[in-house]
């Protein structure tokens, strides 16, 4: 597959590499000549120097045939703009870019063009080495406003509803993993003892949500 990059950081340049060591076609776009040292010499895609949103330096990039575009330059106006050109002037299927600015990254996905929240994303991976397991969110949206987290449940919740459940610890359970398979439960659904239970709560209250899952249930 022909792949195009905007940027030529270390997020492009890693991405580049990656790609072409599983055997695509890359072209890189960049305004700094002195960027493309981060591909190494061993990097045999096509490198461009230009505007990463200029529509004929997208075509002496090949976009036009492009299976793929990932705008990750330093500059969220510049990979926004990209993403959208790439997607809808030469219409490739598979687009992304890179956001610093998280509620620029909830309107960018609404507008349909998928982004990666830098910010966001960097703080729940590191949150995830730092705290104990089950707080972490597994997911977060791209605002950052609402995650989704492994509940670290008591046992003495296995027997009970999902309606008790989520009246005890503030919060909405979004799904289970119940031997090995996704289940959507609703309010009287049965937690069982080996259930991986996931709740959807507002950022700010994530820590109370995990304490309260935590406790045992007050017995009716």
């Amino acid at each position: 597959m022909h792949v195009v990059i905007m940027g030529c950081g270390r997020v492009g340049a890693a991405l580049a590499m990656a790609l072409e060591r599983l055997g695509h076609d890359l072209s890189v776009i960049d305004q700094n000549p002195q960027a493309f040292r981060r591909l190494g010499a061993d990097f045999h895609g096509q490198q461009i120097r230009g505007i990463g949103f200029d529509r004929q330096v997208l075509t002496e990039a090949g976009t036009e045939r492009a299976g793929a575009f990932a705008a990750v330059s330093n500059g969220d106006n510049s990979n926004i703009i990209a993403a959208r050109v790439a997607r809808e002037t030469f219409g490739v299927n598979h687009v992304v870019a890179r956001i610093y600015d998280p509620k620029r990254a909830a309107v960018y996905e609404r507008l349909g063009i998928p982004t990666v929240a830098t910010v966001p994303w960097t703080t729940d991976r590191l949150m995830r080495m730092l705290l104990p397991d089950g707080v972490a969110a597994a997911w977060r949206d791209p605002s950052g406003t609402v995650a989704v987290l492994q509940l670290p449940l008591h046992e003495g919740w296995a027997g009970r509803t999902v309606g008790d459940l989520e009246e005890h610890i503030g919060a909405r359970i979004a799904f289970i993993v119940r031997f090995g398979t996704g289940v959507l439960p609703n309010h009287n659904t049965v937690v069982q003892a080996e259930d991986q239970v996931y709740a959807a709560a507002v950022s700010g209250t994530v820590t109370d949500v995990t304490t309260a899952a935590a406790t045992v249930p007050v017995n009716d």
